[in-house]
């Protein structure tokens, strides 16, 4: 009988601050999601350090009292990497790695890594590859000493481990190289794109891990890797889709974060140029998350950024087999309802009233809901194709089964 072969998940901690911007509760919800973030990297968390101050310390984030607590427990734990919920400054890293003596993220460092894990394509490694290198030119002073003495791991993917002997003027050289290599293949794809033809073209858009490449699955009946992880998927997937006799583009896009990099958000620039040229986008939404508001108010910024707020948009509040709201029991005089006690029925008249026909309740996984799915798509699509092509017909679905 095979053994399971066990994973060995790198020791972290986490670092977290509660400022005047930043609440308590806020920041409890970026480390959860810095911790899952840390997992799918490969790291298993021991212990989050919070700590409340005005603004973080421009030297070293925390203050050198609860500095001293983290470094006694990395030092008694044998913690392989400090994991920062906030960019770190060249500086602050620097000074930092001199305290702790190990390896030393934050969380862009950390979403870049687990970019260059799923980074799958040529066109992925390019863009990963770029965003690092612009992420590390700053802070090559003293990086290269430390990675003498750290080797593989959480952060250590991609170009970091590659010569310790790289110096700015080399790494802006790879830099304007690989800017060149993009641009030679956004304008490849500038042309596939337009080689699709006049097929109408729908993109998957939202939050990571909100089970996208799960319904672009059951859509296309095609087989994109899907797992509970973030940034499951990096690079865009299309596929031809027909619902009843109409056809259309299907694409999968990299899943929108919180605090998503910046040099992330430029070097996925193509990536991104699939949803502002798709004439439908389907935003979908895990609705069993306690924050899925705020994960919708992090893609509609993005989409913003990027010039797609107008576009027109269905929500795909996704995983309702999983939705369980809080209760509050008959005798409890306490606790005040909020909106993690709402039933689904009250989520689903919530946004009916604010958005009307435009949002849909479905679970991918569990296939419910999806006849509905597959109608409000239909008819989408077929108003936006019948506007282009005023003199094709096509029948409802339904309508089918008569001919």
């Amino acid at each position: 009988m095979l053994e399971k072969k066990s994973i060995d998940y790198e020791k972290a901690v986490l670092v977290g601050v509660i400022t005047q911007t930043q609440d308590e509760t806020k920041v409890n919800e970026y480390l959860d999601e810095l911790e899952f973030l840390t997992y799918t990297a490969g790291g298993e968390v021991k212990r989050r350090f919070v700590q409340r101050m005005d603004v973080p310390n421009p030297k070293t984030y925390i203050g050198s009292g609860k500095m001293e607590e983290v470094e006694r427990f990395v030092i008694e734990n044998e913690i392989g990497s400090v994991i920062f919920d906030d960019e770190l400054t060249p500086a602050q890293q620097k000074n930092i790695e001199k305290i702790l003596r190990c390896k030393i993220l934050d969380r862009t460092g950390l979403i870049l890594d687990i970019f260059a894990q799923r980074a799958e394509t040529s066109y992925a490694r390019t863009q990963v590859e770029l965003a690092q290198y612009e992420y590390l030119l700053p802070r090559l002073t003293g990086l290269w000493t430390h990675l003498e003495r750290q080797r593989g791991g959480i952060g250590m993917r991609g170009p970091g481990e590659t010569e310790i002997e790289t110096d700015r003027r080399i790494v802006r050289d790879r830099i304007a190289l690989l800017k060149k290599k993009l641009v030679k293949i956004d304008r490849q794809m500038e042309t596939q794109r337009g080689n699709r033809g006049a097929l109408v073209r729908v993109a998957l858009v939202g939050y990571t891990n909100v089970g996208k490449s799960t319904l672009m699955n059951v859509i296309s009946k095609s087989e994109v890797f899907a797992e509970n992880k973030l940034f499951a998927t990096l690079d865009t997937t299309v596929r031809k889709v027909v619902i009843g006799n109409l056809p259309f583009l299907l694409s999968d896009t990299v899943g929108f974060i919180r605090k998503l990099p910046t040099q992330l958000v430029e070097s996925f620039k193509s990536t991104l140029d699939e949803v502002r040229e798709a004439d439908l986008l389907l935003h979908v939404v895990d609705i069993s998350h306690p924050n899925f508001e705020e994960h919708i108010a992090s893609v509609n910024q993005i989409l913003g950024e990027i010039g797609c707020a107008e576009k027109k948009t269905i929500m795909v509040f996704n995983k309702i087999d999983q939705y369980h709201p809080e209760t509050i029991e008959e005798d409890d005089l306490v606790t005040e309802r909020t909106s993690a006690h709402f039933t689904l029925e009250e989520w689903k008249n919530t946004w009916f009233n604010k958005i009307g026909d435009r949002a849909l309740f479905i679970s991918a996984l569990n296939k419910e809901n999806l006849e509905e799915f597959r109608k409000r798509v239909y008819d989408e699509v077929r108003d936006i194709h019948v506007t282009r092509f005023p003199y094709n017909n096509f029948l409802y679905p339904e309508q089918l089964d008569e001919y």
